[in-house]
C-alpha cells in the first residue's frame, strides 16, 4: 500500500514470540499486496485495471469483499463512494504523488469520467467484470480492510489487547499493561503543524479520518483536494476539512469517512445523522475550525469519561 504499518499488543500465555507473529503478519500482508496494490502492475488487481471493457477475471477474496461493500456505499450515497476514480486520480495527479499537479481542462475530465461508474462493475460467482475500461482504486478501504484481517489474527492466538495501525486507520481493544486505555489522538486539520484535536479511548472501535489536510496542491490560489468526486470528476470543494468516524469495523469506517468527506457538510451530516454513524465533523471557518459530533460519537467519547 505504499506505506507503513504499526502492531502493538499484550502478551499472553502460548502466543508466539514477536519476531514469529511479525513474520507471520508480515506474510498476510504480503500476499494482500500481490492481491489488490496499485503500486505494483503484476498484483491482481493491476491486472485486472489493465484488462479492455468487457472483460472478466477471477479475484481473490478480498477483492470481492471489498467490492461488495463498495456496492452498498455507493448505492447509500447516490454515487458519491465510487472505487473506479483510478482515472480521475491520474488526470489530477493524485497517483503516488507523482503527477503534474495542475488543473485539466474541463475536456479531458469528461473523458476520464467515461471510464467511472461503480454501475458497470459486477461480480460474476468469483470473477469480477466490467463494463467499461474501469480501473479500481481501493485507498479508500484496503487499509480499513487489512486492520481487520490482522485484528482477527491476532484473536485467533489468544490475544486480546492490541492495536493496528495501517497507513492511518487503526483499530484498538482491551487494555494496555496495568489497566489503561488505549488513547488515540485525532488531529487538528493544519497543513503545516500537527495538533492534537480530541484524544479518544477506543475498545474495540476502529477509527478513521478523512480530510484535505494531508494529500493536496494549490494551483492559482485554490486547493485541490485528493478527494475527488466521481459524479464531476472534481474535488470536492467545500468546508468540511477533515471527517472521523468510528465503527467497530475498521473496513467501514474507512469506507464511511471518505463517503462522508465526498458529500460535505450538509449532506454527509444529513447522512451520517440518518445512519447513525458516529462521526466528528471539523469545517473551516475563517482562520480557524469548528467541529460537531453526532450522537453516536458524542455517546462513545462520553462512556469514555
Amino acid at each position: 500500500m505504499g506505506s507503513t504499518y504499526s502492531v502493538k499488543w499484550v502478551a499472553v500465555d502460548g502466543a508466539p514470540e514477536p519476531e514469529i507473529l511479525q513474520a507471520s503478519l508480515e506474510e498476510s500482508l504480503a500476499l494482500f499486496d500481490a492481491q489488490v496494490s496499485t503500486w505494483r502492475d503484476d498484483s491482481d488487481l493491476a491486472r485486472f485495471n489493465a484488462l479492455p471493457s468487457g472483460s472478466c477475471q477471477s479475484m481473490p477474496q478480498s477483492v470481492l469483499d471489498m467490492v461488495r461493500l463498495a456496492d452498498t456505499l455507493n448505492t447509500a450515497s447516490n454515487g458519491g463512494f465510487d472505487v473506479t476514480v483510478a482515472p480521475l486520480l491520474d488526470i489530477w495527479g493524485f497517483t503516488h504523488g507523482d503527477g503534474m499537479q495542475v488543473v485539466p481542462s474541463q475536456t479531458v475530465i469528461d473523458t476520464a469520467l467515461l471510464d467511472v461508474g461503480q454501475q458497470y462493475l459486477r461480480i460474476d460467482g468469483n470473477e469480477l467484470c466490467k463494463e467499461r475500461g474501469l480501473k479500481i482504486d481501493f485507498s479508500s478501504l484496503a487499509a480499513g480492510y487489512m486492520v481487520d484481517q490482522v485484528t482477527q489474527q491476532l484473536l485467533s492466538l489468544g490475544i486480546s489487547s492490541y492495536m493496528v495501525e495501517m497507513t492511518g486507520e487503526l483499530k484498538a481493544a482491551g487494555t494496555k499493561p496495568g489497566g489503561r486505555p488505549w488513547r488515540i489522538a485525532i488531529e487538528e486539520p493544519r497543513d503545516e503543524e500537527r495538533t492534537v484535536r480530541l484524544i479518544v479511548e477506543l475498545d474495540g472501535y476502529g477509527v478513521s479520518t478523512s480530510g484535505d489536510y494531508r494529500n493536496y496542491f494549490e494551483y492559482e490560489g485554490k486547493r485541490y483536494s485528493h478527494t475527488v468526486d466521481p459524479l464531476t470528476g472534481w474535488p470536492v470543494m467545500h468546508d468540511l476539512a477533515s471527517v472521523t468516524v468510528m465503527d467497530p469495523s475498521a473496513l467501514m469506517a474507512d469506507g464511511l469517512s471518505t463517503l462522508l468527506m465526498v458529500l460535505g457538510p450538509d449532506k454527509g451530516w444529513e447522512y451520517a445523522q440518518e445512519n447513525n454513524v458516529a462521526a466528528l465533523f471539523v469545517l473551516r471557518e475563517g482562520d480557524g475550525f469548528i467541529s460537531r459530533q453526532t450522537p453516536p460519537f458524542e455517546a462513545l467519547i462520553q462512556s469514555e469519561e
